[in-house]
């Protein structure tokens, strides 16, 4: 007879609760069938039938109550295991990782870090928010391990692409350029635009400038500093000045006195998870690597949370 799987008594203790195969279903991200079957098999490798159903319920046996208990202590076990064998291969350093205010509600960022706290809860992680000009400094100092940046990024430094999305531009409801649907870089020459803090290093405050763009046309900038996402937007507002920003902000940052336009001519951006190039050896670098890079290559950054289970039950692949 072969042993059930942590992953199957999961599932046994989930549908004990709902006593519903759609609403626990719903809650593992399965598909009804896929959950009916993986209870089947796990009654198939226990000999026993756990639950009775029928057209309008779903009732433990008197064999699956008295099973729950200890199926619930052997997927604690696993916890508990998966936990230890963590901090035995990371030590018990959390992550300190930067996150932008523009970032923070991104499907993406907050994927990764539940990943990461339900595969290395040891790991944190700790999460520091920065302005959008600080995470580098903050990389380059050691004040974090790693932070969520959109790129490019400076020499020295690994990243770990996450998506990619269209850049746009930013435009005061007011100007002109608001009633179209879609503009060029042509027709954006006129406008200046908003100027990031000067701590941003110089390719990064040229790629949310579009400079140089394609036809030579110099680039104007406006005499502010700005270091805040809002900021940015907020001078936009006021009419004269443009800002480029990430498609994510016309969904996140939705107001009146603000329009946001495709830019034709304009190539897409990445978010990126970031570190240090010097530390991409460490334990916890390589982890947060791994993670990054089986959430990308599973569909979970792009919406797929039947992806992201089925990455989090897979307990042999992080411990």
């Amino acid at each position: 007879m072969d042993d059930p799987t942590v992953h199957q008594l999961r599932l046994l203790l989930t549908l004990a609760e709902e006593l519903h195969f759609k609403r626990a279903a719903a809650r593992l991200y399965l598909t009804q069938p896929a959950l009916s079957q993986q209870i089947s098999a796990l009654e198939h490798r226990l000999g026993v039938q756990l639950f009775t159903r029928t057209s309008r319920r779903v009732e433990l046996t008197a064999a699956g109550e008295s099973l729950l208990p200890m199926a619930r202590k052997v997927v604690t076990a696993m916890e508990h295991l998966r936990n230890a064998a963590s901090r035995t291969k990371l030590g018990d350093g959390r992550l300190r990782i930067g996150v932008c205010e523009n970032v923070a509600p991104l499907e993406a960022t907050r994927a990764v870090l539940g990943a990461i706290s339900s595969l290395y809860p040891c790991l944190g992680p700790e999460i520091r928010i920065y302005d959008f000009a600080d995470p580098i400094t903050a990389l380059e100092s050691g004040r974090i391990d790693a932070a969520f940046v959109y790129l490019p990024v400076p020499e020295g430094f690994h990243s770990q692409p996450l998506t990619t999305e269209p850049r746009m531009v930013c435009v005061a409801s007011s100007d002109p350029l608001a009633a179209r649907s879609s503009v060029s870089l042509a027709d954006l020459a006129g406008h200046p635009v908003v100027s990031l803090a000067s701590e941003m290093f110089q390719e990064g405050r040229d790629y949310w400038a579009a400079a140089p763009r394609p036809d030579g046309t110099p680039v104007h900038y406006t005499d502010h500093q700005v270091s805040r996402f809002e900021t940015l937007l907020s001078v936009a507002s006021f009419g004269g000045a443009i800002a480029f920003v990430p498609s994510a902000a016309a969904r996140l940052y939705p107001r009146p006195d603000l329009r946001y336009l495709p830019v034709d001519d304009l190539p897409d951006c990445t978010l990126g998870m970031v570190w240090s190039a010097a530390d991409r050896a460490k334990p916890h670098i390589a982890a947060l690597e791994d993670i990054c890079h089986q959430l990308r290559q599973q569909g979970v950054l792009q919406g797929d949370m039947q992806s992201l289970t089925r990455l989090l039950d897979m307990e042999s692949a992080y411990c």
